[in-house]
């Protein structure tokens, strides 16, 4: 398996801004010692019934940067959000702080930090500022949910110049919202001279992997890409065709492809108004010399459940009355020869509906070909919900080269958008 990737970037002729931008702003270039570095995070971790923490992938990927700024001396302040508190509300209006609360995260800390983490009741406030006041060197003072203030996501100036005053340094590691300019994530950056605010480890590990994969030289370069909808993915499609030899299009937006092309697809997904894009996109791959890989077969079934009939079918002849819910046989031994003969892989979106075993078989099949691709040399990014879930789900995580930690945001970077995350590191958002 490849881990020189870092090395390999640096030889690169890339043309990405973002990257030949971020590479100068390093948490490693600046002095904690005895400094209190605001940190933004995403602990945004799934929760059960009784509130403990289901997976804490998020967590694990932050503490890095958050050792790193204790092991040189300083004190970490952690913000981040925890799910949608604005738009679940109490039947009277106000925030559920029970379910929203990010002290589910706080008593959870420690035993992976190793150190002292105090939990503040406010994002701001007073009796947050003699929090931050106390705080001494070594330790870790988390803030409550960012988004139980509506000027989180309205990117609010003044909400963020609040949060700015509680640090000296201002380190943005939250790769997963880098998509959203609110205002823990991109304005508070505004208050922090240049030299005083900086990518986490983190986000330089996200912006540097997939800068990587879509500048490789190493190729043949292959794409997946899947999910419920064209429309979903069109910028991604579009972005992808000017950089890949190869595209596998899998999951619900196949079936649009298929239908635009004469098939017969039965009750399968299918945006009718985007046959005429399919067809478009399909010449513009072969007017790019792109090689495009559909689904030939498919495993069907007489309705939307995990227990419902299936058989296989071919997907230009699936029977009325059913549907189109993984992908076959025939296409995962065609799309896992073209993995293994390719060199660069990027993943975004599962072959099926996932989230049924039953129908399950073709995501977790590319997973293990994508695998097994890394194995013989290949560099693999995996980024996108099931995608990433299938190769954690399959104990594959650290058998592919690298897994995102982004799901929208992953998307928009491979889609060539600039992320206000990013964008304020570097001084680009006003």
């Amino acid at each position: 398996m490849r881990r020189e990737t870092f090395s390999q970037i640096s030889n690169l002729k890339i043309s990405n801004l973002f990257f030949l931008l971020a590479i100068n702003m390093n948490i490693k270039d600046i002095n904690f010692k005895g400094k209190k570095a605001l940190v933004r995070v995403d602990f945004n971790v799934p929760l059960d019934a009784d509130f403990n923490i289901t997976d804490d992938t998020r967590i694990q990927a932050a503490l890095p940067t958050l050792r790193h700024i204790l092991d040189n001396g300083g004190s970490a302040i952690v913000m981040s959000h925890l799910g949608r508190p604005q738009k679940k509300l109490n039947e009277d209006g106000s925030i559920n702080t029970r379910k929203f609360t990010l002290r589910h995260v706080a008593g959870y800390l420690p035993n992976v930090l190793n150190c002292i983490v105090k939990f503040a009741d406010d994002a701001i406030g007073e009796e947050t500022e003699k929090y931050v006041a106390e705080l001494k060197p070594g330790e870790v003072l988390l803030l409550e949910n960012t988004r139980f203030y509506k000027g989180e996501k309205k990117g609010n100036s003044e909400f963020a110049k609040q949060l700015a005053k509680f640090g000296d340094i201002y380190i943005n590691d939250a790769f997963g919202t880098a998509h959203r300019a609110h205002a823990s994530t991109t304005t508070v950056a505004n208050y922090f001279a240049p030299e005083n605010r900086a990518f986490g480890l983190l986000m330089e590990n996200e912006i540097k992997n997939a800068t990587y994969a879509l500048n490789s030289e190493e190729r043949p370069i292959t794409a997946i890409t899947g999910g419920a909808k064209v429309s979903d993915k069109l910028l991604l499609l579009e972005s992808l065709l000017d950089r890949v030899d190869n595209l596998i299009i899998g999951g619900g937006m196949a079936y649009t492809f298929a239908k635009a092309q004469g098939g017969s697809i039965g009750n399968s997904l299918c945006e009718e108004d985007k046959l005429d894009l399919a067809l478009n996109l399909l010449k513009t791959a072969k007017e790019k010399n792109v090689n495009i890989y559909l689904p030939t077969d498919n495993k069907i079934a007489d309705g939307f459940s995990n227990d419902a009939n299936n058989q296989f079918a071919s997907t230009s002849n699936i029977p009325d009355g059913w549907m189109g819910l993984d992908i076959g046989p025939e296409s995962i031994d065609t799309f896992r020869e073209v993995l293994l003969n390719s060199k660069t892989i990027l993943w975004n979106g599962p072959m099926g509906v996932f989230e049924f075993e039953n129908f399950a078989s073709g995501t977790k099949a590319i997973a293990n070909a994508v695998a097994d691709a890394t194995a013989k040399g290949a560099f693999s990014l995996v980024g996108g919900g099931d995608s990433v879930a299938a190769v954690k789900q399959m104990g594959l995580g650290d058998k592919v080269s690298f897994v995102s930690t982004g799901g929208g945001a992953m998307l928009e970077f491979l889609e060539g958008k600039e992320l206000p995350g990013i964008a304020a590191i570097q001084g680009n958002v006003a």
